[in-house]
């Protein structure tokens, strides 16, 4: 059941790409519109029915912790001037699900994050969402992969066609013969291949969901890419594990947003803000009138 699984989201980056932007707040908290990138993520992982969330966070993360946490005197003061619209948005941050913290310490790679939570997660499943992919609450995509989980055994990673000259960004799958058309065996994975070494277009994006196999692989996972303990590495051990359960790939190509990047960040807030029923109609327009001068 979806119930029981813990969401896990390493939030510990040091954000170099948006500085100076990021010098004293963390790239999660970056607005997406109106609301922080990080709370897109605790509202997907609500939405798939987990209530239960660990956030790895860095130096400068206080915010992350803040945001999450109620603000008796503004509520009180959104309460006495009567905004009970702005009073929801506000509460609904805190009350959303439960919000644990711990820290990364030193930033060692996406796979030592994910180590950190051994102690939180115990014998659970749990799903690992960045904070970098939003995945449009339109296209659910952690409901598919936990399913595919409880049928298989096996850990489940997101993935996407990419552009083959994008390829060196992402981890790359080499999908097998075994799974079927909806979640094929992800039989070895590559960090940030070049692109002429690329075993295809397929991505990893964002979301994984794994159990408690994967933290004797990572504590034993030596640094990679970047001289960082990748968690691609430990993924593709127990791709290669003729024992295991192995490895299955959901493809993705519903909308999903990467605030990863600036120019990609930029096209998010667009894209989502000409969707919403109270900022497109004024924003639709004046986008067209923008575009026609350029």
């Amino acid at each position: 059941m979806p119930s029981q699984y813990k969401a896990v989201i390493p939030a510990a980056g040091l954000g170099t790409r948006f500085l100076p932007a990021t010098k004293a707040m963390p790239k999660e908290m970056l607005p997406v519109v109106d609301k922080p990138a990080i709370q897109y993520v605790v509202e997907e992982a609500v939405a798939a029915g987990i209530r239960d969330v660990l956030m790895i966070v860095g130096r400068n993360k206080n915010n992350i912790a803040n945001h999450f946490d109620s603000v008796p005197e503004l509520e009180s003061a959104l309460t006495n001037k009567g905004d009970h619209a702005k009073l929801g948005k506000v509460a609904h941050s805190s009350t959303l699900a439960d919000i644990h913290i711990t820290r990364q310490g030193e930033p060692r790679g996406l796979g030592h994050a994910v180590l950190r939570a051994k102690s939180y997660v115990g014998q659970s499943p749990f799903v690992v969402m960045l904070g970098d992919d939003l995945i449009d609450e339109r296209d659910p995509l952690l409901p598919t992969m936990m399913a595919v989980h409880e049928r298989t055994g096996g850990a489940v990673v997101a993935l996407m066609e990419v552009d083959p000259s994008q390829v060196h960004l992402y981890g790359i799958a080499t999908i097998g013969e075994g799974g079927d058309a909806e979640s094929p065996m992800v039989v070895d994975l590559v960090e940030k291949p070049a692109r002429d070494d690329a075993p295809s277009n397929l991505a990893v994006i964002g979301r994984y969901v794994l159990d408690v196999s994967v933290f004797a692989v990572l504590a034993r996972t030596e640094p990679g890419k970047g001289g960082e303990i990748q968690l691609t590495d430990a993924l593709r051990e127990l791709a290669r594990d003729p024992d295991g359960p192995g490895v299955y790939g959901v493809v993705f190509s519903g909308r999903r947003y990467d605030t990863g990047d600036r120019v990609d960040y930029i096209k998010a807030i667009l894209q989502l803000g000409v969707e919403r029923e109270d900022l497109g109609p004024d924003l639709r327009p004046w986008l067209k009138e923008f575009a026609a001068t350029l």
